[in-house]
């Protein structure tokens, strides 16, 4: 018995320690630092094989070598870490496909996607804790990463972008007078599993941080209406394809859309796909990182009614990336579509950054292996349910999102523990849990 033991935990330490090797980190930014989104273009030094685009914007290209690396698990974080900016501020992660051998590229003449966005909190850089950590599940984005279609007439660069000023804190956090560099940003992939070199994902890029309002006419498709509509054209028939869909609401000015939730619609070839509502259950779970005294977070805790009531977005969380699963799509002139008619734009002032592109198959499904994780311990009660379905486990629920036995997603919640069924058909459905540390589990359902 004793030396069973013995040989069942040098078994365990060996799998253990393959695990451990498998995973590989590729840093592509390392605490840089981005400087007054509205002044000229600073000089300071730059890390090798980096560029500064505008002082909002990095960029660096992923070695062949680190594309090579790529697994089918991939999770992307971004870390921000306070400096001269104490305002809550945008920002977001790209892909750029660069035309091969470039040395340099002008952002707005390459294709690019944006693949994460985030919202800094409000950070004092002098009181702890002055770092705030964002992460993402995006196993999509390493099918694109192995497309040797896109591999051979590409190169895939990685762009940090992070807007920031200033002002406020020039005059309101010690050690910050006369400075115009905002904050320091990380940004890392990490990796592990098999994935060989595949030929068969299509990327077609959509809208890339285009603004949506309804008082100008080059954002949106009519005065008077909050609604855009692209038409794109798929060259070959596709086996499975999604849309992949970031939106977040802006204005801070009295009534504007910041603080409102609108219901937005999405349509494919004039088929509402999905609809949604932004904003989260609540933002108190990043009330410890606005150390900066601000109006949104306030001096005491809010109850969730009252973040639901105006809160679109939180400070010092990310922006939910939404998946629209299409299925087969055949060849030939399609269209996205979102409205958002409730949406009222007070003062003309306001507007919805759109990020959207579609990712498909020619042959298989965009399947995204999950990321295993034996720790979780979750109960879904009541199962069978006629209605709503509770999800009870030690980690906090990020997204629930359900599928039909045909693998089409009907319906998605964000950061809550429930989601109510009652108005799906009885049958069964497959139910994917994704949790705050990104831990995946999918369970079946079955509504009555």
């Amino acid at each position: 018995m004793k030396k069973a033991l013995l040989l069942l935990t040098a078994a365990l330490c060996t799998w253990t320690g393959q695990q451990a090797l498998a995973q590989t980190k590729i840093t592509v930014f390392d605490k840089i630092l981005f400087y007054d989104g509205y002044a000229a273009t600073v000089t300071e030094p730059v890390p090798a094989n980096v560029i500064r685009h505008r002082n909002d914007l990095y960029a660096r290209k992923l070695t062949d070598q680190e594309l090579q690396s790529i697994g089918d698990n991939l999770i992307m974080r971004v870390i921000v870490k306070a400096s001269c900016d104490n305002y809550d501020r945008i920002g977001n992660v790209n892909l750029a496909l660069v035309p091969k051998g470039a040395t340099t590229y002008t952002p707005s003449q390459v294709s690019r996607i944006e693949i994460g966005r985030y919202i800094t909190p409000f950070m004092n850089k002098n009181k702890q804790p002055d770092t705030v950590p964002y992460q993402y599940n995006i196993g999509n984005v390493a099918h694109l990463l192995k497309e040797s279609s896109i591999t051979a007439n590409y190169d895939i660069w990685a762009e940090l972008e992070l807007f920031g000023v200033p002002y406020a804190a020039n005059n309101e956090v010690p050690g910050c007078a006369g400075r115009n560099d905002v904050f320091f940003g990380t940004l890392e992939f990490e990796t592990s599993g098999n994935m060989p070199v595949e030929n068969n994902n299509v990327l077609i890029p959509l809208n890339f941080k285009k603004n949506l309002n309804n008082y100008d006419s080059t954002a949106t498709d009519t005065v008077g209406k909050t609604t855009r509509t692209i038409n794109f054209n798929v060259a070959s028939n596709l086996t499975d394809a999604t849309l992949f869909l970031i939106t977040s609401n802006h204005g801070a000015n009295a009534n504007g859309e910041e603080y409102n939730r609108r219901d937005h619609f999405i349509y494919f070839d004039g088929v509402q796909k999905l609809t949604y509502k932004p904003g989260s259950t609540s933002c108190e779970p990043f009330r410890k990182y606005n150390t900066q005294g601000n109006g949104i977070y306030g001096a005491n805790p809010r109850s969730d009614a009252t973040w639901q009531s105006f809160s679109n977005w939180c400070p010092g969380d990310v922006i939910p990336i939404r998946t629209i699963n299409l299925g087969p799509v055949a060849a030939g002139s399609h269209s996205f579509g979102i409205r958002v008619p409730s949406a009222v734009f007070a003062n003309g002032e306001g507007y919805f950054p759109i990020s959207v592109y579609l990712q498909g198959k020619t042959q298989g499904v965009l399947g995204v292996k999950e990321t295993p994780n034996t720790t979780i311990n979750a109960q879904l009660f009541p199962n069978p349910t006629n209605g709503v379905l509770t999800i009870t486990a030690e980690e906090r629920v990020q997204r629930i999102t359900v599928f039909n036995v045909l693998g089409q997603q009907v319906m998605t919640a964000d950061n809550t523990d429930k989601i109510d069924l009652s108005s799906l058909e009885a049958g069964v459905y497959w139910t994917r849990i994704l949790f705050k540390n990104e831990a995946t589990l999918v369970r079946k359902v079955v509504r009555n």
